[in-house]
Order: C-alpha cells, then sequence, then structure tokens
C-alpha cells in the first residue's frame, strides 16, 4: 500500500483527475480567446498566449496518443 493509499480513497484522486483535465482544457480556451481578442480586435499578435495555447494542445495531444498505445 502506498503512503497516500492511507489517506486517500479512489474517488477523492478519480475527482482530482476529472477536475485537473476540465481547468487544462478551459484554460486553453482561455488562451486560444484571449489570443483571437488581441489579434482581432487589437491587432496585436500575442506570443506568449500562443505559446501557451499551443503547449496544452500539444501535451494533451500527446498523453491521449500515448494512453491509447498503451493499451
Amino acid at each position: 500500500m502506498s503512503f497516500l493509499g492511507r489517506f486517500v480513497d479512489e474517488r477523492f484522486l478519480e475527482h482530482r483527475r476529472r477536475s485537473t483535465s476540465v481547468a487544462g482544457v478551459i484554460g486553453g480556451y482561455v488562451a486560444v480567446g484571449l489570443f483571437a481578442w488581441h489579434y482581432y480586435v487589437d491587432h496585436f499578435w500575442s506570443w506568449d498566449l500562443l505559446a501557451v495555447a499551443l503547449t496544452i494542445v500539444v501535451v494533451k495531444l500527446a498523453l491521449m496518443v500515448w494512453s491509447f498505445t498503451k493499451a
């Protein structure tokens, strides 16, 4: 039994996994939305927001590919 297994159960870990996934997806949407706003309204190419959005997309896709090939 792991150290955390004495203090937390599967329901807590599953809730944490789902909430982290939802937070990541919403964070990606916000980054893309802010990038689009700066680009279309302010006519400003925001490289930092583009980097954040692309990082979220690449990590999410890489983890999806890894989980499908693992099974």
